[in-house]
């Protein structure tokens, strides 16, 4: 994840030191009494009343402390299961009159270890009188930059807290927090991540199917172990050979070859593909002995470019392990750069620390040890069983009478999107396209980065869905989203003015075509249908 600042530290201490101040004036004695309460396992470190208006410490991604807006109670508290486990979590409470009677967890990222990404989603979920909590995930990561994992080094109750024990634990607590609180049991409860909380979103699903009555996976790295060999299999294609590391004018040529040939099969060229999977872009037209304009691909990396498309294959016989990267954001800002192509990129200091810290317990590993026969079946014998949640019987969730709703962002640089597709595929192999529908959508939204952002429409409502979907409302069958000048601002729950633009997403199979009439930036003139995908293969 993106490295958090000194700044957004020093900032968030004096937030708390505020917060701590307020607290010996505090006016509300229900919040102050949470700290005598006796949970099992639980240690209550802190219950502060904080007022609409208190600055809120973030400490993520470099942000600063935020404006509370609203008045809440917030728990500060560590959990001890086992021995070897300690998880830090938060339990945020609005006053008993703005609560409306439910409970949302909220995942982390990359591999945890501070609770600053589950505060980016428990804020806008807070002032829309939700009780949220987040947690660490049951360790301090050194630089709390998501992508460390040394914590893991030797430290299997650790890993397993990581893995799916952390959100289980922090959701039993959190619910005697707010019985304790205001009286009552929450009416529902609700679990929203995604990236790694999406993983976790789908290990709640599977592994502690009554935990929520509702989850929100996006883009959800539940297939860890094999997503861990994609970001090796892309530091080899990217990395490995210095003639084959793709540069920011490449990357430009890419896409803009790409949206060149696949732009309008939509109906409308707007920079955005609507579904990459019948995009028919061929990249070795941009070539240098064909075309040698600025950004055009040599030889070494065009074959760096399909081995990214293609996605990690074992060595010997050549199989899949994990789907590639679609066509058309390869430039976008935050996109391949971060994640895959820049001296930088964060997906290979993700893979050496994984399979460094968690597989061969050997903190000196190196990425060019990687053999993707052997060493991906070690990992997967180790700790598949642990981390991935992609088992594809979630008959015990829908027996609970679960709803889920799974989205992914087709221009995703981080994780790649059909890796979704394929596990909502084997759900629906795995218990009937009939028995799925009645309790999980998938949505893919086109042109959307890594959780957020890119240029299309990429904000939407997904727990609001989920919530009316829960409560009795038709499921959702298409789902608008929005196009901000600011995209961050709605990520922050700050204000953003009107949208630029509007698109439906459509639930899975369906996609979104134009009607061939009307505003190409209004979602009503756009309907659902049904495409098969790779037309023409």
């Amino acid at each position: 994840m993106i490295l958090r600042s000194s700044l957004a530290a020093a900032v968030a201490f004096g937030a708390l030191a505020a917060a701590s101040s307020a607290h010996a004036q505090s006016a509300d004695p229900a919040c102050d009494g949470l700290t005598a309460l006796r949970l099992a396992n639980t240690r209550i470190d802190a219950a502060i009343a904080v007022k609409s208006g208190d600055r809120q410490p973030i400490e993520a991604f470099g942000l600063p402390s935020l404006t509370a807006s609203t008045a809440y109670c917030r728990v500060s508290v560590t959990l001890t299961p086992v021995p070897g486990s300690e998880i830090h979590s938060e339990i945020w409470l609005p006053t008993p009159a703005a609560w409306n009677g439910k409970f949302a967890a909220m995942g982390n990222a990359g591999f945890g270890g501070a609770l600053g990404p589950p505060r980016l989603s428990m804020r806008p979920a807070l002032s829309r009188g939700y009780a949220v909590a987040g947690t660490d995930m049951g360790h301090t990561e050194a630089g709390a930059d998501g992508k460390n994992a040394s914590w893991a080094l030797n430290q299997p109750e650790r890993i397993i807290d990581f893995g799916h024990r952390a959100n289980h634990v922090t959701a039993v607590a959190a619910k005697a927090l707010v019985e304790a609180y205001y009286g009552r049991r929450p009416d529902r409860s609700y679990f929203q991540g995604c990236s790694d909380g999406g993983r976790e979103a789908l290990m709640a699903a599977q592994r502690y199917p009554d935990d929520f009555d509702g989850i929100v996976a996006g883009a959800p790295a539940n297939a860890w172990t094999h997503l861990m060999a994609s970001f090796a299999w892309s530091w080899k294609a990217a990395h490995q050979s210095a003639d084959s590391m793709l540069k920011a004018p490449n990357l430009a040529r890419i896409q803009a070859a790409a949206l060149a040939a696949c732009d309008d099969l939509d109906g409308v060229r707007d920079g955005v593909i609507e579904d990459p999977r019948i995009c028919r872009f061929d990249p070795a037209t941009i070539r240098c002995d064909v075309d040698a304009t600025d950004g055009c691909l040599t030889a070494p990396q065009l074959d760096a470019l399909k081995a990214l498309y293609a996605g990690p294959r074992r060595g010997v016989t050549g199989a899949s392990l994990f789907p590639g990267f679609s066509p058309g954001g390869e430039a976008v800002r935050n996109g391949w750069d971060l994640w895959i192509t820049d001296a930088a990129a964060q997906q290979p200091d993700f893979a050496r620390s994984f399979f460094a810290n968690f597989v061969f317990n050997d903190a000196d590993w190196r990425l060019d040890q990687f053999d993707f026969d052997k060493d991906f079946d070690r990992a997967q014998a180790a700790m598949a069983g642990i981390l991935d949640s992609d088992n594809p019987d979630m008959s015990a969730f829908r027996a609970s009478g679960g709803k889920l709703l799974m989205y992914h962002g087709w221009s995703d640089a981080a994780l790649p999107a059909e890796g979704t597709i394929r596990y909502f595929e084997a759900v629906r192999g795995a218990m009937g396209a009939e028995a799925v529908d009645d309790f999980a959508r998938l949505f893919m939204v086109p042109a959307m980065g890594h959780c957020f952002g890119g240029p299309g429409p990429n904000t939407f409502d997904m727990l609001g869905e989920l919530d009316a979907w829960v409560e009795g409302a038709p499921a959702p069958e298409r789902i608008v989203a929005s196009k901000y000048a600011n995209d961050l601002a709605q990520l922050l729950n700050m204000p953003a003015g009107q949208p630029q633009s509007t698109r439906p997403l459509c639930a899975y199979p369906k996609v979104a075509r134009w009607k061939g009439e009307g505003a190409t930036t209004d979602e009503a003139n756009f309907e659902c249908v049904v495409q098969t995908p790779r037309a023409n293969d």
